[in-house]
């Protein structure tokens, strides 16, 4: 392949900084390829003297690959991931070894011994403490890549003293198990630069080249070593686009770009502006739509391929006419001659492809999911719901009560629920001398004929709003200090799923069909081979595909409904730049009139599609 004249002037670069603006598609990786080869033939620099860092195990695997397929043979170049070349410098000048890294499912575990100690133990369920404890990991993971201050950072998902409180928990538990964490392999590397020059200069010496890929996703402490390992001489060659940073939760922001040229400000530019991937109907769809982010480099970019379809746009009634829609759409490509393995489909969280996925699994069109998705129905909302169902059809399991007897809180404790089974005339004798609990019995009881006979839709809203489970839902989520809007999203989506059963014995064979399908899908994932992937639009990034179904392009959903800030909304844009700029040839952007009952918008990205900024 031939370069065009702005990857010809990126590779030609020789001494002092440099940043090539490199967007999707327009051949970064060989341009890299054939700077470092040039380096080498033209300038004769040692390939020992040339290190690339890039951001994962598998693009540094490619890399190498690349550039080796360039040179036509082996050379002793440095390539690795930040955490893999940090970690070597660790090693060699402290001595730390495998044993002393912290491992996630240890980090994890540390993290619940922590909060065990604390009077959060036992109010949390299992679900809430796997996402409570997730959090925490990556705000803790957040100080250090920002290179924070613990005593003046102020935590609004945690409290700013209790979160504190934990980190220093965390900090004082590694310590004694003479453990690091996965960012305490940048943090102790900037660390020790600053306190041993001569150390550091060891290193300069060893690596006078650095190249960065995408550098749009670097942190904070990241960049920061990587300008001192390239000091005096500043041979630092970086390559992103900072229109497709989109791990703000890692700490990566495009702003570290735009720091960059004020760090150096004689550095050379570079912007790769031909597009060889997309047609140019993509490209000008997904410029019109990042181009109304503030915060980014303005580029011209055009496409190198001839106009193709139109980015198209459907609206659908709801999410299972979606996953109707798509599954169709899939069948007729297919049968066009696209291979399944050349789809994809796009979307924000990996709930938002619950109804595709089941409707795939039913028409047995071959799937991967990039990202474990969980079985709803195993969520503590969905056992709830299920053991009123059972309590409704007359089959009086003691788990059954036990699970629901105070989900609203009706102060039937325990002890009353000993035998096996719980009857309704059982509670009646506990109770018997007290015509308040007794009221309660009767109103349970009622309430569970009422349901018997109802189709699963109307069951679940009679127990929502004439039970009161959405007040207890309420209230549980405010003694728990969790997001109640979470809760709700899950309880609303079984509501939905649950259209179309007549009866609640239908639910029921429903639910085992779902969570036996789901199991005989993982077993697919495992051994996969032509399918259509599905993904989300983070698991998304550097990968092509022939069509792309962007799904859920809905207001709330992206942008996502956590994204208040100007910040935030820029990010969630950028994603959904990345997820557009996915597609080669054909991309299908649809969203829903109507979710979980209510109305729904589409996505503001959506109509900027159509938007000259």
């Amino acid at each position: 392949m031939s370069l065009n004249s702005a990857q010809i002037e990126a590779v030609a670069h020789h001494e002092g900084p440099c940043m090539v603006l490199a967007g999707p598609g327009s051949g970064k990786t060989l341009t890299i390829a054939k700077r470092i080869e040039y380096l080498i033939q033209k300038h004769k620099v040692r390939p020992e003297e040339i290190l690339v860092i890039t951001f994962t195990k598998h693009a540094s695997n490619e890399m190498k690959k690349r550039f080796q397929a360039v040179m036509g043979e082996q050379l002793p170049v440095t390539f690795g991931t930040f955490h893999g070349i940090y970690y070597g410098i660790l090693k060699w000048a402290r001595g730390i070894g495998q044993h002393n890294l912290l491992t996630e499912e240890e980090r994890y575990q540390l993290l619940r011994q922590i909060l065990s100690e604390s009077h959060l133990d036992g109010v949390l369920s299992e679900e809430e403490e796997k996402d409570y404890v997730k959090d925490l990991s990556t705000e803790i993971g957040r100080i250090k890549n920002d290179r924070l201050d613990i005593h003046t950072y102020e935590s609004a998902r945690f409290g700013t003293e209790r979160f504190r409180t934990i980190y220093r928990d965390y900090e004082a538990a590694k310590k004694k198990w003479n453990k690091i964490d996965f960012e305490d392999m940048l943090l102790l590397c900037c660390q020790m630069f600053l306190q041993r020059p001569d150390i550091l200069e060891k290193w300069q010496q060893k690596f006078r080249y650095i190249l960065v890929d995408e550098f749009q996703d670097i942190n904070q402490v990241q960049y920061d070593v990587a300008r001192m390992l390239a000091s005096p001489e500043d041979n630092l060659f970086v390559v992103g686009d900072d229109d497709q940073s989109i791990y703000g939760f890692r700490g990566a922001r495009p702003g570290i770009m735009a720091q960059f040229k004020k760090d150096y400000p004689d550095a050379r530019q570079v912007l790769l502006d031909v597009n060889y991937r997309s047609t140019s109907h993509i490209v000008n769809g997904a410029l019109r739509v990042i181009g109304h982010n503030q915060n980014r480099f303005k580029k011209a970019v055009r496409s190198d391929r001839r106009p193709g379809e139109t980015v198209h746009v459907q609206e659908v009634k709801d999410c299972v006419d979606e996953g109707t829609y798509v599954e169709e759409q899939i069948r007729k490509l297919n049968a066009r001659g696209i291979p399944y393995s050349q789809i994809a489909v796009l979307y924000r969280t990996a709930l938002d492809a619950r109804a595709l996925s089941e409707r795939l699994m039913e028409y047995q069109i071959p799937f991967t999911m990039k990202e474990y998705m969980d079985n709803i129905y195993d969520h503590f909302i969905a056992r709830d719901i299920s053991s009123y169902f059972h309590l409704a059809l007359k089959e009086y399991e003691r788990r059954y009560f036990l699970q629901i007897a105070n989900r609203p809180n009706r102060y039937i404790g325990r002890d009353s629920m000993s035998g096996e089974p719980v009857s309704y005339e059982s509670l009646r004798r506990f109770y018997c001398d007290k015509d308040w609990m007794m009221n309660r019995i009767d109103q349970l009881e009622w309430d569970m004929k009422m349901m018997e006979n109802k189709p699963p839709y109307l069951a679940i809203q009679y127990i929502r709003k004439s039970i009161g489970y959405d007040e207890f839902l309420k209230e549980y989520a405010a003694y728990r200090q969790i997001p109640g809007q979470e809760l709700f999203q899950v309880l609303d989506e079984i509501q939905e799923l649950s259209r179309g059963c007549e009866t609640i014995g239908a639910w029921f064979a429903r639910v085992e069909q779902y969570r036996t399908m789901l199991k005989e899908q993982r077993k697919k994932n495992a051994d996969a081979g032509e399918s259509v992937s599905l993904m989300t639009m983070h698991g998304s990034k550097g990968l092509e595909y022939d069509t792309v179904f962007i799904i859920q392009g809905n207001e709330g959903v992206v942008p996502y409904k956590k994204a208040k800030t100007k910040e935030e909304i820029e990010e969630e844009r950028r994603l959904f730049y990345v997820a557009m700029t996915r597609a080669k040839r054909k991309l299908i952007i649809s969203y829903v009139k109507e979710k979980n009952g209510k109305e729904a918008n589409p996505s503001r990205f959506v109509n900027e599609l159509f938007l000259t900024v």
